[in-house]
């Protein structure tokens, strides 16, 4: 997020920045399928954080509660965060084996740009469950993690 009018802006920092998306995370998001929020709030470096995402209707995965492990390295928001499932899911841009969410295959993150945040990869995510080649995979068990 930069801030500024003119010739100028202003680059806000990193820790500014995630306090920010602690805030809107913790506040709610929309209609209130996907939320996220630090793991540990110790953590002084803001780095490890949970998401949830709710299944979209209409998808194999409505109803269903999938967590998700956020992990903001010191260069975010420069560069994306680290984004792996915690509960099993198939989808196109996850790796089967680990649950991570491979940034070439995902659009987000394979595109990043600084204004990105958190809440968009997530929302991203549960639109990609939605999407035609996803929304009929069969899935593996609920309340199976990897």
């Amino acid at each position: 997020m930069t801030i500024g009018s003119g010739g100028s802006s202003v680059v806000v920092p990193r820790n500014f920045r995630l306090l920010e998306e602690l805030e809107r995370g913790e506040k709610g998001i929309g209609d209130g399928t996907v939320s996220y929020g630090m793991d540990d709030g110790d953590d002084i470096y803001m780095r490890s954080w949970t998401g949830t995402i709710i299944g979209p209707h209409n998808s194999v995965h409505e109803g269903r509660i999938y967590q998700l492990k956020l992990f903001c390295d010191k260069d975010y928001p420069e560069k994306p965060p680290g984004v792996r499932f915690h509960s099993r899911i198939n989808m196109t841009c996850v790796n089967h084996e680990t649950g991570v969410v491979e940034p070439k295959k995902f659009g987000i993150l394979a595109n990043w740009q600084r204004e990105y945040t958190m809440e968009d990869i997530l929302v991203q995510l549960k639109k990609e469950m939605a999407a035609p080649h996803n929304r009929k995979l069969v899935q593996p068990p609920e309340g199976t993690f990897f």
